[in-house]
């Protein structure tokens, strides 16, 4: 398959003396996905495994895709690529997860 090249010089265009790119156009190739992005987060998630009933819901909704299923109902954060948005604490329908300042 031929990749496909972007002319970016058209996508340009003045507002007042400022030149801007039109749209959402990423110019990288690169990817979230090899860069560990926990390192800047303030907030981590901590599950309480006593209270986790293994819905998988943390697993569903984050956005990063940083838990992972180590088993059934078995599943763990990746502290290296979490953000701490907080939607996995959000979403536990029995509150296992809170999210307590990060300790660097």
């Amino acid at each position: 398959m031929k990749k496909q090249r972007i002319d970016y010089g058209s996508l340009k265009s003045k507002i007042g003396n400022v030149e801007v790119t039109t749209g959402a156009v990423l110019e990288s190739t690169g990817s979230t996905s090899k860069t560990k992005t926990g390192a800047w987060r303030s907030l981590r998630p901590l599950v309480d495994d006593k209270k986790c009933i293994g819905c998988g819901r943390c697993w569903t909704y984050c956005p990063e895709g940083c838990v992972h299923k180590k088993a059934e109902k078995v599943f763990q954060v990746d502290y290296d690529y979490c953000k701490g948005c907080g939607i996995c604490a959000n979403e536990c329908p029995v509150k296992a997860i809170t999210m307590v300042m990060e300790e660097k």
